[in-house]
């Protein structure tokens, strides 16, 4: 399987994807002369590989419709795709995976929008709450200060009231029963005065304290009011928060119906490929596996390329997801099958193979710059699987050894779509060699 790319000004690249063997399409390599004359400088330009001008795509993504709500994005269920290979069905699932993801995704922000909401409303609420404690506290004190008021009114008016009735008994003697029984002119002046001012005394105490009693019983009223108003905004706060809630619950639910798909999609993908890797080892029939590993094959554990760090120390992606971590000196993705076989053409012929495509692609673009290709296998020639319903890219082989008696020695990557190099001995026929 193998994985072109083509970066396209920034530091993603857009994916193509093969099962066994893609790489990136340009024209880079149109001409023989431009062959030769990277055959004349074999390993000398290693690090000035031009980058490839497109990308070579091979899958086209299924268009999905999915309506989304004013408040909430709706579910729209995607059945599996009904193929008639294994590998259409992946890629339609796959894609399916990824614009439920994208949704779920949607879904999650919307949830946090959610969630930031409500916790505002709480906050209000406690705000309020609060407030609504600190009212009623002063509403309290108002009513306990009106009482006291109410009690110094009442001890006033008592006071009032005991010397309005002295100076009502004063009030009935005469003048000259009050001179007669004051010692002097002067004291029944000075007692008359402190009569006034008794008076003048108790009156403005009442007025004062009748005012003070008018405030306290404003202040209640205010307080009173302000309270209810406060008890309103919690109630149609409390009505908004549940309102959110309701949503909130309904986007878990989408959420969940998103997972579910996506989990059942994964499964039925991974059936899929058990049932492709199944398929796929008919590519070495009766043979054998001589060995498989993570690294093998010369293939380097660690190099440094114009797109960064590649290598069989290195992961490989996934054939079924969109991306690709790592990749070569040539544009293709690390361990796939082309990648090695790129590097293996390199470095026994000195020829740069960028461009070259998918793995049944390669015989023509080799014939088309007057590489030979035939049906016989030779040692270092590139051998090539076609491919079929199930691998519709083809598989990319180095030829190791040619032993004979009808079989060869083979060597590669990825052979069973898990990135890992194996040394397989199979049948010689029904493949195209490249001899570079």
């Amino acid at each position: 399987m193998n994985i072109g790319y083509n970066k396209e000004g920034s530091s993603k690249f857009q994916l193509s994807k093969s099962r066994i063997c893609s790489t990136m399409n340009s024209n880079l390599l149109t001409k023989r002369g431009i062959v030769l004359l990277r055959v004349a400088n074999k390993k000398s330009s290693m690090k000035y590989f031009k980058k490839p001008h497109a990308i070579f795509r091979l899958l086209r993504p299924v268009s999905t419709a999915l309506i989304l709500g004013v408040l909430i994005l709706g579910f729209t269920s995607m059945p599996a795709a009904k193929a008639t290979d294994y590998q259409t069905q992946i890629n339609n699932l796959s894609n399916q995976n990824s614009q439920n993801q994208a949704n779920l995704n949607a879904l999650k922000n919307q949830a946090g929008s959610y969630q930031q909401a409500l916790d505002n409303y709480q906050s209000q609420i406690y705000a309020i709450e609060n407030s609504i404690t600190l009212n009623q506290a002063k509403l309290v004190a108002d009513q306990q200060q009106i009482a006291a008021d109410e009690a110094k009114i009442a001890l006033n008016k008592g006071y009032l009231a005991n010397d309005l009735k002295t100076m009502y008994v004063q009030g009935q003697m005469s003048t000259i029963e009050q001179l007669a029984t004051s010692q002097n002119l002067s004291t029944f002046v000075n007692k008359q005065e402190d009569d006034i001012k008794i008076q003048d005394q108790l009156n403005s105490l009442l007025t004062s304290i009748k005012n003070l009693q008018a405030q306290a019983q404003a202040n209640k009223n205010q307080v009173s009011v302000l309270i209810n108003m406060e008890n309103y905004q919690k109630t149609k706060i409390s009505a908004d928060q549940n309102q959110i809630n309701q949503l909130l619950a309904m986007n878990q639910q989408q959420q969940a119906s998103y997972n579910a798909q996506i989990n059942a999609n994964n499964s039925l993908i991974a059936t899929l490929v058990a049932e492709q890797i199944a398929a796929n080892k008919k590519l070495v029939g009766s043979g054998k596996v001589d060995y498989s590993g993570t690294c093998g094959g010369t293939y380097p554990a660690s190099a440094q390329g114009p797109y960064g760090p590649w290598g069989c120390n290195y992961a490989h992606s996934s054939d079924y997801l969109p991306g690709c971590t790592y990749l070569d000196n040539w544009g293709m993705c690390n361990r796939e099958c082309v990648s090695y076989t790129a590097w293996m053409v390199y470095e026994n012929d000195g020829i740069d193979v960028t461009g070259f495509g998918n793995a049944n692609q390669w015989p023509a673009e080799a014939r088309s710059l007057g590489i030979l290709t035939g049906s016989a296998p030779r040692v270092g020639s590139v051998a090539i699987y076609m491919g079929g319903s199930s691998d519709p890219w083809g598989h990319a082989m180095w030829v190791k050894s040619v032993n004979g008696d009808g079989t060869i020695t083979v060597d590669q990557y990825n052979l069973y779509y898990d990135g890992n190099f194996y040394e397989t001995t199979i049948s010689e026929a029904g493949l195209t060699y490249i001899y570079f």
